[in-house]
């Protein structure tokens, strides 16, 4: 008989369709990789902003359901955070329920119903794609307007405080080595399984470059202040041209990039774009004030570019300080830029960053650590469980016949 395939509800915090921000890369590539081993996903997405995204999604997914996300104006009710709160459908409970498949929720954001009784006996599954608390604090100190600056700080302790929802996962699927740390620490179902990227093969981006990079979401206060600082501390201080690439910069930024003839800013780009600015650098430019989650940026500029400079903070902790060249201090990094832009990108450069990338962040491998973990319904452990409820209920039977043959 032939076997039927794993089926696996995954819900999202957003349509990871177009993959072009740091959490629903993971999500969208994760899908991929997880489809090409044969897993039927049910994919459960929450819309605000984005366009419906069947053509791409149904590559990959047996079903997709689109829930409306509750984004109210006063972001302070309830004592639920609000990144959870605004994520509550009782449609997505009914359609969860219509089978007993396990489910994977991506992020905190997801978890409204992790612990709901219908789900109780289900296998669950938490991406955690920070420590969420940590991240919003980070948000809270680098944001400049008041009010985003109070909700940040508001949302990260009502994080703080609902994080314990963890406990009723299954399995909790760190995406970094230090958020697996951290939360070992008070969970004993934690497992690392990298961030999957959108790179599936790697070719290499030739030996020289014309400029220096950086690239990131520019809406977002972590990148764009990051990219302040490093036009402050560094680009205007160096004779190389500069590029500054990201959607939605802050009018401070364009301002402080028009000052410098050897900075250019490029802010309306796509993803596409943004790959071939990568490969194109000579030196991708990584700075963060923010040792939280996993930079998908630099897995992108490490699967894409040539060399690759960045802060401590940027990879500590991360497996990747192997295959970028790292700087404690503005100083350093401008060091760094002057040794390294008189190099030529080796092809042994390029092979020995590729055997490691694919070794420790492929996607397919990942993707294959992660279902081996979960409990299908036809998977070796499901399988053993149901035997052994299968051989109790048989015991408890004989010893009821046995009971009426006396």
């Amino acid at each position: 008989m032939k076997q039927l395939p794993n089926k696996l509800h995954i819900v999202a915090f957003d349509i990871p369709y177009p993959s072009d921000y740091g959490g629903v890369i993971d999500i969208y590539h994760k899908i991929q990789a997880l489809s090409s081993l044969g897993i039927s996903i049910t994919l459960h997405m929450f819309q605000y902003g984005r366009e419906t995204a069947d053509k791409e999604l149904g590559k990959y997914c047996t079903q997709l359901h689109y829930y409306k996300r509750s984004v109210y104006k006063n972001p302070f009710l309830g004592s639920k955070p609000y990144i959870v709160n605004s994520r509550n459908s009782e449609l997505l409970l009914e359609n969860l329920c219509l089978d007993n498949a396990p489910i994977l929720f991506e992020g905190l954001h997801c978890t409204y119903f992790l612990n709901h009784k219908s789900l109780k006996k289900r296998f669950k599954v938490v991406r955690t794609h920070n420590i969420e608390h940590h991240y919003y604090k980070q948000l809270e100190k680098s944001e400049l307007r008041y009010f985003k600056k109070y909700f940040f700080r508001i949302e990260a302790e009502k994080l703080r405080k609902y994080e314990s929802v963890l406990k009723h996962a299954n399995l909790l699927a760190a995406i970094s080595p230090n958020d697996a740390t951290y939360l070992a620490k008070k969970y004993d179902n934690v497992v690392y399984i990298p961030a999957f990227h959108s790179t599936n093969k790697m070719e290499n981006p030739g030996i020289r470059g014309e400029y220096l990079l950086y690239h990131g979401n520019l809406s977002v206060p972590e990148n764009y202040l990051a990219a302040m600082q490093l036009i402050n501390e560094v680009f205007s201080k160096i004779d190389k041209p500069c590029i500054v690439a990201g959607n939605n910069p802050p009018k401070e930024l364009v301002k402080l990039c028009e000052q410098y003839q050897n900075i250019s800013l490029k802010s309306h780009v796509t993803t596409d774009e943004i790959h071939e600015l990568i490969k194109d650098a000579h030196i991708n430019v990584l700075f963060t004030n923010q040792n939280t989650g996993i930079k998908l940026k630099l897995l992108n500029a490490l699967f894409r570019g040539k060399f690759a400079i960045v802060n401590n903070l940027m990879v500590e902790g991360s497996g990747l300080e192997k295959v970028c060249i790292v700087a404690s201090d503005f100083k350093e990094i401008i060091s760094k830029i002057e040794e390294y832009f008189l190099l030529e990108y080796s092809k042994a450069y390029f092979d020995n960053r590729k055997t490691y990338l694919f070794e420790n962040f492929g996607n397919i491998n990942g993707a294959k650590k992660l279902a081996d973990l979960i409990e299908f319904d036809n998977s070796p452990a499901a399988t053993r469980k149901q035997d052994k409820t299968m051989l109790q209920g048989l015991s408890q039977l004989s010893s009821i016949l046995s009971y009426f043959s006396l």
